[in-house]
């Protein structure tokens, strides 16, 4: 016989391939010349120009009507809530072509002849086997999987039908590698085929004999009807990823055993000369290529089935060798040779009698049938019947982590779509977390009916939450022909919205000590969410832990961080630094310290960056206390006031700064409502960087030289701000008043400029100038003459040198000459 093809199933699978490739592969679109595109595009202008000329057609035919009148029969209504009995009529009157009326089109459809799809056989079949799948290995999982369903036929036909496990109520899967000849063989015990099920089945491409069960069923199929995998009616030709032949031997309860043997362009039926040898089911054999010998290899086979179908419902075995050491006894012609070695042994006293031992140890390879998906689908489970040991046991199998997971989360999510999931926050982070982040996660395994589908995503789950483990089983999800993976739909946009939700309210039950440490793995990765997770931002804050000048060892939450605030207080106030010790040191927080804020200390490289994206939380806003714009809620008119007339006091030495000492370098000079004992400090702008944000891009591994984003905020001039009551902004003004051109002075503006750029956590521009100007200061300060000369080096000249190596020899040999002496004297003595 030859090939077939299921035209009505196939062209969907050809539709879904045609979508697959053209929607979602950007190298399709890009292959097209724009010859091709134009005439794409004519095309869609001339359908636009068809569809209008048949709307203009309709409205002269309805403006030639009477007008309309109200109908009784609500049956012919319009409405969209009620049936339109006319819509067959108008969907035969939608389609008109030129030079036709709608009656004559309608004639011409009637008349026309009716022909079905014809398909190349041989060209459909090379089309499946070397453009539909990926990966080789994806056959083992697609004929695993077909085996699953004809067990779970059988199992639904049994329940009407006990006569139906008579031959065997054995319901299970096996699978026996023939290193030898090169031939894996893949066996059930499920229904069956019968002959014309092997010509209809297997020789129809695209003949989904499950889809075919499922609407032959009578009654209620809802029960099996999730348990049963099959969709295309393709997998079974994956076999010719790996094989060149393929034979199938098959007994089914109504018909004899069959053999159908298939090399991709023909395949041929005979009845099985050796009889019913199965009882019930299918074998499947498959005479494996050069290339795919190590589909034979049991460690792989193994590996296989454990990836890809390891919650299968039934039991799957693997035929495999083990060599143990086992005992056997002594044969007789043995005990007899050792008897005749004895007497030649005259050595051997006869009143002696030893026991012999009467077995010996050998090595033997012993064969057995070894079950390989020992785990069970635990999400299929209800919640409250499994334990936490089931949890934690299913996790370390799962994820192969040694340790059990800090928290876990069983859900069943309804709606839009349907699917069972349970997520695990590991008990430590991965080593590779951050190196890589930008790549997608593969801890979430996805099944479509307990079959591994992928862990290959870009968008089920944010990269924030890529240390989350987790499986998700549905029967929804929208497949492409392989089941490799699942196509661009808006179901997974929901799916990954339930997830996260699912996993922020997981983490943010934990109690507190198990929170501590998660904090202490994963904090990053929450102030990440932060800044990638718009829509779950105000979730996300409420994991969020900062030190804070409440405590010198707790963390505290922003929830906290609000229930203490002050009357009148609608700021949250934070201070960016290297360290706790850094911000809490920093002049910024002074004023605020002082006056009893609570001010949070945010000493990690991406804080600042976290904050920066939440403008505010529960109609609180954030201030960074190193930047302009600084309030207090508690300002009264007399502070205003008194602030004032500072301003005026000491305008002009604000002006003398910004104008003459440091002009070029500050934006602007004011005076200070921040500090108390610092004279100064360099403030940024309301959306320029901070010391602390300064120093973590300075600082980037990929930052590139003169970027011009970076040289923006970089060269943004900042605020001196002074405060009025330190001595010696006093001096300063003083000195100002008197001479404004005087060195000391000038000098001094600019030190105190220097040391509050880094006292406010940014870095100098020229560290060698300052340097040299606190030279001059020390020079001053201890009387010395800032113009005093170096005192000059002396250098020995050549002469003096020489002179000084002779005289060293001369000494050398006049202690040589005295120790000689010493010796000589010596001896006489002895």
């Amino acid at each position: 016989n030859t090939l077939h093809v299921e035209n009505g199933l196939f062209f969907k699978v050809i539709f879904q391939l045609s979508r697959d490739y053209f929607v979602s592969s950007s190298e399709f679109g890009r292959s097209l010349t724009m010859k091709t595109k134009f005439l794409i595009l004519i095309g869609l202008l001339g359908f636009i120009c068809f569809a209008g000329c048949a709307a203009e057609n309709d409205e002269d035919n309805t403006i030639e009507q009477e007008p309309p009148e109200v109908e009784l029969d609500l049956g012919a209504s319009r409405d969209a809530l009620r049936t339109d009995d006319e819509a067959v009529k108008r969907e035969e009157e939608a389609i008109k072509l030129d030079g036709l009326s709608v009656a004559e089109m309608k004639e011409l459809r009637e008349k026309a002849e009716k022909f079905v799809y014809q398909v190349e056989v041989n060209r459909m079949m090379k089309l499946i086997i070397n453009s539909l799948y990926r990966n080789k290995e994806i056959f083992l999982r697609e004929l695993i999987s077909n085996a699953s369903d004809s067990l779970d036929k059988i199992r639904f036909m049994s329940l009407t039908g006990k006569s139906d496990l008579t031959a065997t109520e054995e319901l299970s899967i096996k699978i026996k590698a023939d290193k030898e000849n090169n031939v894996l063989h893949i066996t059930d015990t499920g229904i069956g085929m019968t002959k014309q099920d092997l010509e209809t089945n297997l020789g129809t491409i695209a003949k989904s004999g499950t889809i075919e069960f499922l609407e032959n069923i009578s009654g209620d199929p809802s029960s099996t009807s999730s348990d049963l995998i099959g969709q295309f009616g393709v997998g079974f030709y994956s076999s010719f990823l790996v094989a060149d032949r393929v034979v199938v031997t098959s007994k089914h309860n109504d018909d004899k055993q069959y053999i159908w043997e298939s090399d991709t362009s023909s395949f041929s039926i005979v009845e099985d000369p050796r009889g019913d040898t199965l009882l019930r089911g299918t074998t499947i054999s498959l005479f494996l290529k050069e290339e795919a010998q190590d589909f034979v290899n049991e460690d792989t086979l193994k590996d296989l089935v454990k990836k890809y179908s390891q919650f299968i419902n039934f039991p799957i075995y693997l035929w495999e060798s083990k060599t143990e050491t086992v005992e056997e006894p002594i044969e007789d012609d043995e005990v007899e040779d050792e008897e005749k070695l004895d007497d030649d042994d005259a050595t051997v006293e006869e009143d002696i009698e030893e026991d012999k031992p009467k077995t010996k140890k050998v090595e033997k390879t012993t064969w057995d049938w070894v079950l390989v998906n020992d785990s069970k689908p635990l999400w299929l489970r209800n919640p409250k019947e499994v334990e936490d040991n089931d949890y934690n046991n299913f996790y370390k199998a799962f994820s192969k982590e040694p340790q059990n997971p800090l928290a876990k989360v069983h859900f069943t999510a309804e709606g839009e779509v349907t699917f069972k999931s349970i997520l695990f926050v590991p008990s430590s982070a991965p080593h590779d977390m951050f190196t890589k982040y930008a790549k997608a996660s593969d801890k979430i395994k996805v099944y479509v009916r307990r079959v591994f589908i992928t862990d290959d995503f870009q968008d089920l789950m944010p990269r924030y939450l890529g240390f989350i483990y987790g499986v998700v089983d549905s029967d929804d999800l929208p497949l492409n022909v392989s089941r490799e993976s699942l196509q661009q739909h808006k179901l997974l946009k929901v799916i990954k919205k339930k997830l996260v939700r699912k996993a922020l309210d997981m983490i943010k039950k934990m109690d507190e000590e198990t929170y501590e440490k998660f904090w202490e793995n994963f904090s990053t990765n929450i102030k990440l969410g932060v800044v990638e997770d718009y829509p779950n931002k105000t979730r996300i804050a409420k994991l969020l832990r900062f030190k804070s000048s409440n405590s010198s060892d707790k963390l505290t939450s922003l929830d906290e961080y609000i229930e203490r605030m002050r009357d009148k207080q609608e700021h949250i106030y934070y201070m960016a630094g290297s360290s706790q010790k850094d911000a809490e040191t920093s002049p910024f927080v002074e004023r605020l310290l002082r006056k009893g804020y609570e001010v949070l200390y945010l000493t990690e490289p991406v804080d600042e960056y976290c904050m920066e994206a939440l403008p505010e939380y529960e109609g609180k806003k954030f201030q960074n206390v190193a930047k302009e714009g600084l309030k207090f809620g508690d300002e009264g008119e007399d502070q205003k006031e008194q602030l004032e007339k500072l301003e005026e006091e000491y305008e002009p030495l604000t002006r003398w700064l910004q104008e003459t000492a440091l002009s070029g370098q500050i934006e602007k000079a004011v005076v200070s409502n921040r500090l108390t004992s610092s004279p100064c400090a360099v403030v940024a702008g309301q959306h320029g960087w901070s010391g602390n944000m300064e120093r973590v891009m300075r600082a980037q591994a990929y930052a590139q030289a003169k970027d011009a984003n970076t040289e923006f905020y970089l060269n943004q001039k900042k605020t001196l701000e002074i405060n009025p009551r330190h001595p010696l902004i006093k001096e300063l003004q003083q000195r100002v008043q008197k001479d404004t051109e005087e060195q000391s002075t000038l000098d001094l503006a600019q030190v105190l400029y220097d040391t509050a750029v880094l006292r406010s956590g940014y870095i100098l521009g020229d560290s060698v100038e300052f340097a040299s100007r606190i030279e001059r200061m020390l020079r001053l300060s201890v009387g010395v003459d800032p113009e005093a000369p170096l005192e000059e080096e002396v250098f020995a000249t050549v002469d003096d040198e020489e002179e000084e190596e002779v005289e060293e020899e001369e000494e050398v040999f006049a202690t040589v000459d005295d120790e000689e002496e010493e010796e000589v004297e010596e001896e006489e003595e002895v």
